[in-house]
């Protein structure tokens, strides 16, 4: 009997937060071209409405419902628990939970005020953490569940100044990833997370073009990343052949935290 193909994954029901833009639309419409059934998450429902109809587009018309699209606040628990029930509802079920959702507002650290770090912290990490722990039943439930994290270079390998509030939490996003890859082992439940380097987006275009001319100039590979890059990296650790994988990282970024000065890539 011929080996199932690679990341085939239409028997996968998945959840995104921050699924409707960037990063996380690049993750989505990886995970639709390879058959899943995805629920997109969102904090506005014109963004969520948008994005469910491109990757409809995506997924085709023979198979209607395949995308579904929820608003959320991340940030605050019961509204992930409401995601996650709406979610196992519409989906018959969760087998990944991909948590996407983060937000990398600057602020210099000598003017960031409480507010700033409190907004960042409580999407960011604990953000992960709600979602996490509200779509935990459904995963129990699936037999093989998956969380896969978006951290990022930023924190965990690299810093950069304006960014110490998103740094710190993306570096606490991997340690929360460490400790739970330990407890959901039992459940057969996976936790693994993919750091992206600069990805083209909306979000880093308005960073300004010297901004971009200088992050493209400290990747050998000499280019951005694309979203759905982060996607097919994300995809991999949803996929079957990944089952033996969980506590773990992959970095995308195209060479960008290799070099040791700008020399190495002139």
């Amino acid at each position: 009997m011929p080996a199932a193909p690679l990341f085939d994954l239409s028997d996968t029901r998945v959840v995104i937060t921050g699924g409707t833009k960037g990063i996380g639309f690049g993750i989505a419409s990886v995970f639709v071209q390879a058959g899943a059934r995805v629920a997109v998450a969102g904090r506005s429902q014109t963004g969520v409405d948008a994005a469910v109809a491109s990757l409809e587009e995506l997924a085709g018309p023979e198979e209607p419902g395949r995308v579904v699209g929820f608003t959320v606040d991340v940030a605050d628990p019961e509204s992930c628990r409401d995601l996650a029930a709406s979610a196992t509802n519409l989906l018959g079920g969760i087998d990944v939970l991909c948590a996407n959702a983060g937000i990398f507002p600057q602020a210099e650290l000598d003017t960031m005020t409480p507010a700033q770090l409190d907004e960042v912290l409580d999407t960011n990490v604990k953000g992960t953490i709600y979602a996490v722990q509200a779509c935990l039943p459904a995963l129990q439930e699936s037999g093989r569940g998956r969380v896969v994290m978006t951290s990022s270079i930023t924190g965990p390998i690299t810093g950069y100044p304006g960014w110490s509030h998103y740094g710190a939490s993306k570096a606490a996003q991997l340690g929360f990833m460490r400790t739970a890859a330990i407890e959901l082992a039992k459940h057969t439940i996976t936790v693994n997370a993919v750091l992206p380097g600069n990805v083209e987006s909306a979000g880093l275009e308005e960073m300004g073009e010297q901004y971009l001319a200088s992050m493209t100039s400290a990747v050998p590979l000499r280019r951005l990343g694309r979203a759905e890059e982060i996607g097919f990296a994300a995809a991999f650790l949803a996929s079957r052949e990944a089952a033996f994988i969980t506590g773990q990282t992959i970095v995308v970024d195209g060479g960008q935290t290799l070099p040791e000065s700008p020399d190495a890539v002139a």
